[in-house]
């Protein structure tokens, strides 16, 4: 444990696209963890959720204005695939993680030390999960409203797997060398666990061996937002993980959104 109660924390992010609610799962996450004091909200992202909510919850201890803040990735997948579709519905697993960011009291105890966000929508057909309501038509004959529902899991794999492949190992370039660090640093490798392919290519390419590679994409298919804190949990409690570790960290998927953020293990 960290020996920080839920009173204390100041905000919860859940990164989620799969929401019990439509309007945000994160205040009664708060509410049910005892979080009373902290401000929360969900953020959609996707398979990046996770990646972009650890950034954006950093950038609330940078300024000062949070001492706590959990971030939380979570997605049950399982639920919008189309399971008559078995080149999306195999792939996807329903899961969560958690981390606990706190402010560091100097730069060498610094846990978040650098990063780098990106997103084209110009892509975002070849991922996504779209809107299909069904038409109503109101008593008046007049007017038409919609029954909200959603499609279902829409995927060209291929296209995903260009575009990961090529985008991941630049944007991890671009992370390092704002965090001032080169691949000699990296203890672990820690991607989304979409593909263990895209896994091997991501690592050759930036010429990190694979048993840096931290995966559990075998146990757990892809959990989306939930897949990196969940395979860091992993990495944490069977020791792979320790304290002082650098871990090169990118999620990438829908939007299309990719990222990276090199850690610190504290």
């Amino acid at each position: 444990g960290t020996g920080v109660s839920p009173e204390e924390i100041d905000l919860v992010i859940v990164a989620t696209s799969s929401p019990d609610d439509l309007f945000g799962d994160a205040p009664a996450v708060a509410a049910a963890i005892g979080a009373k004091n902290a401000a929360a909200f969900d953020l959609t992202a996707a398979c990046s959720g996770f990646l972009f909510a650890l950034v954006t919850g950093s950038q609330f201890l940078n300024s000062g204005t949070y001492k706590n803040v959990l971030v939380i990735g979570a997605d049950a997948l399982s639920r919008w695939v189309d399971w008559s579709d078995r080149n999306v519905c195999i792939l996807f697993g329903d899961g969560a993680g958690a981390v606990l960011l706190q402010a560091a009291d100097s730069e060498s105890e610094a846990g978040v030390l650098g990063f780098e966000l990106h997103s084209n929508g110009l892509d975002a057909d070849k991922l996504s999960l779209p809107y299909s309501g069904k038409t109503i038509e109101l008593a008046d004959g007049k007017h038409t409203v919609t029954g909200g529902a959603y499609k279902g899991i829409g995927m060209d794999g291929r296209s995903v797997y260009k575009f990961a492949t090529r985008e991941v190992p630049r944007v991890l370039s671009e992370a390092l060398a704002n965090a001032g660090l080169t691949v000699d640093d990296v203890d672990h490798l820690l991607l989304h666990q979409a593909n263990i392919r895209i896994m091997e290519t991501v690592a050759q390419r930036l010429g990190i061996d694979f048993d840096k590679v931290i995966t559990n994409l075998d146990q757990n298919g892809n959990t989306s937002a939930g897949s990196i804190p969940i395979a860091l949990s992993e990495a944490v409690a069977n020791g792979k993980v320790k304290k002082g570790d650098i871990i090169a960290c990118s999620g990438f998927g829908a939007g299309l959104s990719w990222g990276a953020v090199i850690l610190r293990w504290g």
